[in-house]
């Protein structure tokens, strides 16, 4: 339907409705100067020539929950955990473009931190569906701020597993258990993640 018409007739059935509605005199009259500017508005900022376009959205899924897996490797009070409750709170509502914003903003203000290049690498992640190769960027640089730290190993092979590429995560996983320390409390969570990777389909 043109816009126009739908226009029109969304005044008339608003004006005939506050008609009904025993709405009087300057009353009335202040409804529809008010009604008139809205068109007004709607004729210089619409388009209101082009016929109903119904859109779809891309929908993203939640994202899969990560605070337990941060937590293992950098504890529950941090600098960084007030941000990324920010952007997992954006995230879980399906605004991942505004979850990586936020990180976006944090790793502006705070560079030298890891935990908040490792959750922009997440949420770059979740907001693909992939990883690309900002993502990756994320993950490496935290990588070259936190030497030896298992937890950019740890998340880049994650999100290599949510990719498809079960072959790289689990090899670099491996990797990671062979040079980290038999007691290290993180270790099964990595175990855990190679054996489902491993374990062959259907089982």
């Amino acid at each position: 339907m043109n816009g126009w018409i739908a226009l029109g007739l969304l005044v008339a059935a608003t004006i005939g409705g506050l008609w009904l509605m025993r709405l009087r005199g300057a009353m009335l009259q202040l409804a529809a100067a008010a009604l008139l500017f809205g068109c007004a508005g709607y004729a210089v900022q619409g388009h209101p020539s082009l016929a109903d376009s119904p859109r779809s959205s891309v929908k993203h899924e939640p994202p899969i929950p990560l605070t337990q897996f941060r937590r293992a490797f950098f504890g529950q009070f941090t600098g960084a955990e007030s941000w990324i409750r920010i952007s997992e709170s954006l995230a879980s509502r399906g605004n991942s473009e505004d979850a990586v914003g936020a990180l976006r903003a944090a790793v502006r203000e705070h560079p030298d931190d890891p935990e908040l290049w490792i959750a922009l690498g997440n949420a770059l992640t979740d907001h693909a569906m992939m990883l690309t190769p900002a993502s990756e960027f994320a993950f490496r640089r935290a990588a070259e701020l936190a030497p030896g730290h298992p937890a950019p190993t740890f998340f880049l092979g994650l999100a290599l597993a949510r990719s498809g590429d079960a072959k790289n995560a689990v090899a670099l996983w491996k990797n990671l258990l062979a040079k980290s320390p038999a007691d290290a409390e993180w270790r099964p969570l990595v175990e855990d993640g190679i054996a489902a990777l491993e374990q062959p389909p259907g089982r």
